[in-house]
């Protein structure tokens, strides 16, 4: 049993420093070993009876066997995938660690590292625009990628990576160095604890890094898009030692030019290094990440002033200021030791640290009606450091007839934030002229004078327990658990460098699930289970600004089934979750009032459900209201941003008669949404269609697969989101192709 990963932080300044030097030098350490050390091999005893009939049996010489795996194996403890190998069986479900999804009471889907290169996949929300239960925004008044999950928004900063929290690349999250991308579906407090930034209520996302196979690679990837992006991606993984026990995967991949929209321009690096030791009882595992990301005249999110929505502009319209950037900057390190220390009883231990400059410029516009746009500057200097935690062990055992899988653990999140900002006074533009305007001078500033201060403090503490009982034979599972949770949250006056709020509460939140399989490949599943975050700040101009709410707590009742036969699976999911509101009612006090209530239905299907076709595919109807609202006023109204329907259709296709010759194609389709809490304002309901194509054969010996895949065929112009209470645009056609060769 292998799990997750340990992480140690590293600061690295923009230019080529030593620790980079070093990675470097482990990508030519991992090319110069040749294959066949690390072939997989083992010696082996033959019988010498011929020798021993002759009398010759002591001077015998027995011949070395080779013996190999029939079977692919997969490093750590990744679950096998369906048909097609873009969609795994099973995930990493938190403290419960890796399972097969039709053994747990819950709704996952993982997706893996051949989709993101099949797919051509370059950020988290190109991975999850294949589930229908999933769509993308952008964050306020940045470049950060949120993901709205069952109506619910979850922010990038709360993603987790190798299963910690606080660690994972701020905004956007590159995919050359990930093995799978697990988009956990509902209520998750109890296995993760609650995010660092409180988002995590409709669902949750968890990033695997890659590790060594046990099968050498060398793979080389050189991408472009039409619009003149080009990349490179180098992929080098071995295994050496007696017992091939050493692992090294090394990832580096580049990418720079000018994106579909017009004039955005984006830069990404990202160097990634994992190391692991497998025994027979100890693994030790550590991974090193770098990544940063340079975005130019980026197309920002627009905010309406007004009582109208705005006209979409063309799809490849910017109507971006020159002057406005973003620039990130992450460093992450990863340890995880595991021990089997009696069998079938396994003890872990894992951290990491992150450390985040940025720094941006950003321009924001205010529509009020056609002839009045204005916006606005907001300079931002930002530093964060995080570190995470996690300690626990897992065991089997029974009692008679009765089979246990025990969990405990204890985990420890903590994030400081330092920033600074400045701000000009509010210009007129416009959203379809592209006029631009001279730097705005700065009108107001905070936290400028050398090192920005201190502005957040956040620190999450928690013990988890569990127990899955199983009855006849392991066909009825039943699951308990409970996870006693501290909040600790500190916000500090950029300004006046003064302490602005101070919060320290702690909750307790269970989880029951039950799992019956009535045949082999057939589960049915129940759970009562709870989402948490920090209670909100109430901001300025309320009568109690500063204050914090308490802990927000969110329930979920869930009831579905599963189907899984190997080659394909199907899950269907009903749900109900809801959360209180808060806002600022009619009296000026911002408050804890009301709930919101999202009542659901999910069904996907994923694999080859016929030779040489597959699907992921799936659709989600989500009956989301407001309730007990200040004075009524909006009770049974639809939450802001928060689609009724969404499909998504997506297959492939093995052309007959021309072998390696793949077709895609995949039609996505998002209902309605409402920009304010009244309903009296909304954006249209819109439908895109992807297409692509992937031929698989040799070059010069060397196994090499051309990709080709255009998404937005058809160029359309649409607002994509309203979540937040501001517009996100939908991205233009974007046309992408890609060789990728094996050494």
């Amino acid at each position: 049993m292998s799990a997750s990963r340990l992480h140690t932080s590293f600061n690295l300044p923009s230019r080529l420093p030593a620790s980079r030097v070093t990675i470097l030098a482990a990508i030519a350490v991992a090319f110069s070993l040749p294959a066949a050390a690390f072939a997989q091999s083992a010696e082996a005893p033959a019988a010498a009876s011929s020798a021993a009939a002759t009398g010759n049996a002591s001077n015998a010489t027995l011949p070395t066997v080779k013996v190999q795996a029939s079977q692919e194996t997969l490093p750590g403890d990744l679950q096998p995938t369906f048909g097609g190998g873009h969609v795994a069986r099973g995930g990493d479900f938190g403290v419960l660690g890796s399972q097969k999804n039709i053994d747990v009471p819950f709704s996952m889907t993982t997706y893996t590292a051949k989709l993101i290169e099949d797919q051509q996949a370059r950020t988290i929300a190109d991975v999850l625009s294949n589930d229908p239960a999933v769509r993308t925004a952008y964050g306020y008044g940045n470049f950060q990628e949120v993901y709205v999950i069952r109506g619910f928004t979850l922010d990038s900063d709360d993603i987790s990576l190798n299963g910690l929290y606080g660690i994972t690349p701020r905004q956007l999250v590159e995919t050359a160095a990930l093995e799978r991308v697990d988009i956990f579906k509902g209520a998750s407090a109890f296995l993760n604890g609650a995010a660092p930034n409180g988002t995590s209520i409709g669902g949750s996302v968890n990033l695997q890094l890659k590790r060594a196979d046990d099968k050498p690679l060398t793979r080389v990837t050189l991408e472009g898009s039409a619009s003149g992006e080009f990349g490179t991606h180098i992929d080098v993984g071995r295994r050496f030692g007696d017992n091939d026990q050493f692992g090294i995967r090394v990832n580096q991949y580049n990418r720079d030019g000018e994106t579909s929209i017009n004039s955005e321009k984006r830069r990404a690096n990202q160097t990634a290094v994992a190391l692991d030791w497998r025994g027979d009882k100890l693994r030790l595992e550590g991974d090193f990440m770098y990544q940063r990301q340079h975005v130019s005249d980026g197309r920002p999110v627009v905010y309406v002033l007004g009582d109208e929505i705005p006209n979409v502009p063309s799809a490849t319209h910017n109507y971006a200021q020159t002057w406005s950037y973003s620039d990130a900057e992450d460093t992450v390190g990863i340890l995880r030791a595991e021990y089997d220390f009696l069998p079938g009883w396994t003890a872990y231990v894992t951290g990491g640290v992150r450390h985040t400059n940025e720094h941006g410029e950003y321009f924001s516009p205010y529509y009020t009606d056609p002839t009045t746009t204005t916006g606005s500057r907001l300079g931002v200097v930002r530093k964060e450091g995080a570190t995470s935690a996690e300690t626990g062990v897992r065991g089997h055992f029974n009692t008679g007839p009765v089979s246990h899988f025990v969990t405990a653990g204890a985990s420890i999140v903590r994030v400081e934030t330092q920033s600074g900002w400045t701000l000009s006074n509010s210009f007129p533009t416009s959203l379809y002229s592209g006029v631009q305007v001279p730097y705005p001078a700065t009108a107001y500033q905070a936290g400028m004078d050398g090192n920005p201060p201190i502005t957040a403090l956040n620190l999450m503490r928690s013990v988890s327990a569990s127990d899955t009982l199983g009855f006849f034979h392991d066909r009825v599972l039943f699951t308990v658990g409970v996870r006693h949770q501290e909040i600790l949250s500190n916000g500090y006056s950029s300004s006046t460098l003064l302490q602005t709020s101070n919060y320290n509460d702690s909750i307790t939140t269970p989880l029951f699930g039950l799992v019956v399989k009535p045949w082999e490949n057939v589960s049915i599943y129940a759970n009562r289970s709870e989402s948490l975050s920090a209670g909100g700040i109430a901001p300025q101009g309320t009568t109690n600004y500063g204050d914090q709410l308490a802990p927000e707590r969110t329930k979920q009742y869930e009831v579905g089934a599963k189907y899984d036969n190997g080659k394909y699976g199907a899950q269907l999911a009903l749900f109900q979750l809801e959360k209180p509101q808060t806002y600022t009612n009619s009296a000026g006090a911002y408050v804890a009032n009301g709930n919101e209530r999202h009542r659901g239905v999910e069904a996907s299907v994923f694999g080859e459900v016929y030779k040489g076709v597959r699907l992921i595919a799936g659709a989600t109807y989500i009956n989301a209201v407001q309730l007990d609202t200040d004075g009524g006023s909006t009770d049974g109204k639809t939450p802001v941003g928060v689609p009724s329907f969404l499909l998504n259709l997506g297959a492939e296709y093995d052309v007959p008669g021309v072998q390696g010759l793949t077709l895609s194609a995949r039609w996505t389709h998002t209902g309605p949404q409402y920009f304010n809490a009244a309903n009296t304002m909304s954006i249209k309901a819109w439908d895109t269609v992807d297409i692509g194509a992937r031929y698989a054969t040799n070059v010069f010996g060397r196994p090499t697969t051309f990709r080709a895949n255009v998404y937005n065929l058809a160029n359309k112009a649409y607002w994509s989101s309203t979540n937040g209470g501001y517009l996100t645009m939908g991205a233009p056609r974007t046309v992408l192709f890609s060789m990728t060769t094996d050494f």
